[in-house]
């Protein structure tokens, strides 16, 4: 959550730099990130709790938290509520642990189990409607957006891999993690770092290539969309993570996919809808 924390920050205080510099109201652009993240937060909760997996741990935890496994008991078999540790109690039944009645669970989103591309579809939008409606330019700050975003994730996925979440599937590789938080299995494709890496790559070629040489408004966030849609759906097939599935693609490849289409659409079929504007400045 840390980095999650100072990714959205900077991610912010780098789009205010670029609107102030252009000689705009840069306030402005941290109320419309205020309003991005609280609907971001929501829709990656949202996606997260639907199908990432535990959506039924979800409905146990209010209705009959026996049937949930208490993960991180200190013990198998347990004879009382303190040899479970934490929080957990013991059923005396099974003699196995298992998490407290919590009906308020799915909204404990620092707990954990957050999903991108849930927050990207509720907070595009909600920022897009704000920028129209304060007339900064729709086609304009999704542009001004695209790089930072980028920028923004390369945090994020920095601390899924202290965190030990979104891990791959085992490897050979020799730089293959072990991590504590998946017990069982060793060695894995370290699936946060490759994508962390691609988006600080991916924020490099639309702020350095893209922006300064882009001739219509719109341009730079159909190349985030096609260029992350696509590093997304080829990380996907290494993931080893619970995150839902369906006709052998996980939830986000069926996201990503209509999302790189609607990007490519843009760039070779509607955007000579959009005016053209001159090169920005190109100097950091």
């Amino acid at each position: 959550m840390t980095m999650l924390i100072l990714g959205l920050a900077l991610a912010t205080w780098l789009a205010r730099r670029e609107e102030d510099r252009s000689g705009r109201n840069g306030d402005r652009i941290v109320d419309m990130a205020l309003v991005a993240v609280f609907f971001g937060v929501l829709g990656a909760r949202l996606l997260s709790v639907l199908a990432d997996g535990h959506f039924h741990d979800f409905v146990n935890l209010c209705t009959d938290p026996k049937l949930v496994p208490a993960l991180e008991a200190k013990v198998g078999i347990c004879h009382s509520d303190a040899q479970c540790g934490f929080d957990y109690l013991c059923n005396q039944a099974t003699h196995a642990c298992y998490p407290p009645r919590d009906c308020l669970a799915p909204l404990k989103f620092w707990q954990g189990g957050l999903a991108f591309y849930g927050g990207l579809v509720l907070a595009a939008p909600a920022g897009l409607l704000y920028a129209r409606r304060k007339q900064l330019g729709l086609l304009r700050i999704a542009d001004l957006c695209a790089p930072v975003v980028a920028f923004g994730l390369f945090f994020g996925r920095m601390g899924c891999f202290l965190n030990g979440c979104c891990y791959g599937r085992p490897t050979t590789l020799p730089w293959g993690v072990d991590f504590p938080t998946v017990p069982g299995h060793d060695h894995l494709h370290p699936t946060q770092l490759y994508e962390a890496i691609g988006c600080l790559g991916l924020w490099a070629i639309l702020y350095w290539g893209l922006r300064p040489r882009k001739q219509r408004h719109g341009d730079v966030f159909a190349w985030f969309l096609v260029l992350y849609g696509t590093l997304r759906f080829m990380l996907e097939f290494l993931r080893d993570d619970e995150r839902g599935a369906l006709f052998g693609l996980s939830t986000s490849q069926w996201i990503g996919i209509p999302l790189v289409l609607w990007g490519v659409s843009w760039l070779f079929l509607q955007r000579h809808d959009a005016p053209r504007v001159p090169a920005p400045d190109p100097r950091p």
